[in-house]
C-alpha cells in the first residue's frame, strides 16, 4: 500500500510541475478568467492541504506557515478575489510544496496504515492525491481558458475502431435493483457512501456519448434560436449571453473551428462533444426526443453486470483502468473518437462510460442514504441540493486515482468551461423489453 500511495503522490506532483512549468511566471500569477485562480494559487494551495490534512491532521506536526491559511482556504475567498490576495511567489509556491512533500513521504515511511479512520489504507494520503489531481484538472481548464501561445502538446488519440460505426445508436439496460454507491472503495469519497440498492425502470441509453456532428445538426436546426427547446433558466443564459455553439467553437468558411489549448482547429465530427453547460445538454436532448439520463440510471448502465447481479469498479471489471480501457490523465488534451476503447465497454455494449468527457445527468447533487460527511464537511456535504447537476465518468482531464465508477462530481448547470458532455436515454415502451 505504501508503494501505491508513493506512487500516485509521484504522479500528481508530476503532472502539477508539467501544468505550472510551461509558462512563464506572468502567466502563472495571471487570472486568466475570473472563473478561475490563477494558476499559482491552486499550486499553493495544494501543498496547503497536504500540509493541513498529512503533516498537521495525520502527523500532529504544527503550522509550517498559519499565516497563509485564510489565504489558500477555497471557502474564504472566491475565485474571482484571489488575485487580490498577498499570494506566495511562484518561486516560493513551488519552494513550499516541495519542502511540505519531502516531509510527507518522511511521514508515510514511519507510519502505519491502520488504527484510525483517516489512516486506514491510507485513506488520507489518497484522499490528498485525489485532490492535487482534481486541482490539476482545474489547472488544465486554466490553460485550456488562457489566451496566447500553446503552452501544452499531447499525441492525439488513436483513430476510432473498425466497428464504430456499426454499433448500435441506443442499448437498452434492463430494469431492476443494483447496488449503487459503495462500502469497499477504499479511497472513496464521503459522497460515494454508503452502498444502497436501487430499482431502476428499463431504458435505452446512447452507446456513446453525443458528437461534434450531432451537436451541429442541433445548431443547424434552429436549436439556439428556439426556446422551446430550454429550461427557462437556460434560454434565459442563451439569450443573456447570445450563445450559438458549444463554448470555444466559431463559424468562418462555412465550417465549424474551435480553440483547443492555444491552436485553432476544425471541429472533428465524430468527436464526443465538450464544453457545454446541462442547459445545452439538455435542450440537444429535448430537440432529438430523448432526455438526460439520472445519475441512478447512468450507474447502473456503468457499473452493473447482470450475468452476476453485481456491481463493478469499472465498466469493464474490477481492474484499475488500463490505456486500452479508457481516455484518462491527460494523455491526450481532446476526447477520442466516438466507439473508441472497446476494452472498456460495458456488460452492455456501453462505450466511454469513463473517460473522454465527463457527462452530464439530469440528477441534483444529493447524498445517498445513509451519508456522513467525512473527514469534512465541505468537500460534498455544503453543496447538496437543486442549485448543482451531477456529472458521472471523467474526463480525459482526470487521472485514474480521481476516477471510479462510484466517483461523483457537480457543478452549475451553467457550467461551460469544464470538460463536460453527455449522453441521452429515453423511457423503455413494455414492447420493447419483452
Amino acid at each position: 500500500m505504501k508503494e501505491r500511495v508513493a506512487r500516485v503522490l509521484d504522479t500528481a506532483r508530476t503532472r502539477t510541475s508539467t501544468l505550472t512549468t510551461c509558462v512563464d511566471e506572468q502567466d502563472l500569477i495571471t487570472q486568466h478568467s475570473p472563473l478561475m485562480s490563477p494558476l499559482v494559487w491552486d499550486l499553493a494551495h495544494i501543498a496547503n492541504q497536504e500540509e493541513l490534512w498529512l503533516l498537521r491532521a495525520v502527523g500532529g506536526r504544527g503550522a509550517m506557515r498559519p499565516e497563509i491559511d485564510p489565504i489558500y482556504d477555497a471557502f474564504e475567498h472566491p475565485r474571482a478575489a484571489r488575485p487580490s490576495l498577498p499570494l506566495l511567489s511562484p518561486a516560493e509556491a513551488r519552494g513550499y510544496a516541495a519542502e511540505v512533500r519531502g516531509r510527507v513521504f518522511d511521514l508515510l515511511d514511519a507510519t502505519a496504515l491502520h488504527g484510525t479512520e483517516l489512516l486506514t489504507a491510507g485513506f488520507a494520503f489518497g484522499m490528498i492525491a485525489q485532490h492535487e489531481q482534481q486541482h490539476d484538472e482545474t489547472m488544465l481548464i486554466t490553460h485550456q481558458l488562457r489566451q496566447g501561445h500553446v503552452a501544452l502538446t499531447a499525441p492525439p488519440p488513436g483513430p476510432a475502431p473498425a466497428d464504430a460505426l456499426r454499433l448500435p445508436a441506443e442499448v437498452l439496460v434492463p430494469g431492476g435493483l443494483f447496488t449503487m454507491g459503495t462500502d469497499t472503495e477504499p479511497w472513496a469519497l464521503d459522497n460515494e457512501r454508503s452502498a444502497h440498492r436501487v430499482d431502476v425502470a428499463p431504458f435505452f441509453l446512447d452507446t456513446t456519448p453525443v458528437t461534434c456532428g450531432d451537436y451541429a445538426r442541433f445548431i443547424e436546426d434552429g436549436g439556439y434560436r428556439e426556446s422551446r427547446w430550454w429550461q427557462p433558466k437556460g434560454w434565459a443564459m442563451v439569450r443573456e449571453h447570445v450563445l450559438a455553439a458549444p463554448l470555444f467553437w466559431t463559424h468562418e468558411g462555412g465550417q465549424w473551428l474551435r480553440r483547443c489549448f492555444g491552436a485553432v482547429e476544425p471541429v472533428r465530427a465524430d468527436e464526443p462533444v465538450v464544453h457545454v453547460s446541462w442547459y445545452e445538454a439538455d435542450a440537444y436532448a429535448r430537440w432529438a426526443g430523448r432526455r438526460l439520463p439520472t445519475e441512478a440510471e447512468w450507474e447502473k448502465a456503468a457499473r452493473h453486470d447482470p450475468a452476476t447481479d453485481r456491481s463493478r469498479r469499472y465498466p469493464w471489471g474490477d481492474a484499475d483502468p488500463t490505456p486500452a480501457h479508457a481516455n484518462l490523465g491527460q494523455r491526450h488534451l481532446r476526447p477520442a473518437p466516438a466507439g473508441s476503447y472497446p476494452e472498456g465497454a460495458s456488460p452492455y455494449g456501453i462505450r466511454q462510460l469513463v473517460g473522454d468527457v465527463w457527462e452530464w445527468t439530469a440528477s441534483d447533487f444529493l447524498p445517498y442514504p445513509g451519508f456522513r460527511a467525512f473527514p469534512y464537511r465541505e468537500y460534498s456535504e455544503v453543496f447538496f441540493g437543486p442549485e448543482y447537476k451531477v456529472l458521472r465518468g471523467g474526463s480525459f482531464a482526470v487521472d485514474p486515482v480521481a476516477c471510479r465508477g462510484t466517483f461523483r462530481n457537480w457543478d452549475y448547470p451553467v457550467r461551460r468551461q469544464i470538460f463536460a458532455g453527455f449522453r441521452t436515454a429515453r423511457d423503455a415502451d413494455p414492447a420493447e423489453v419483452l
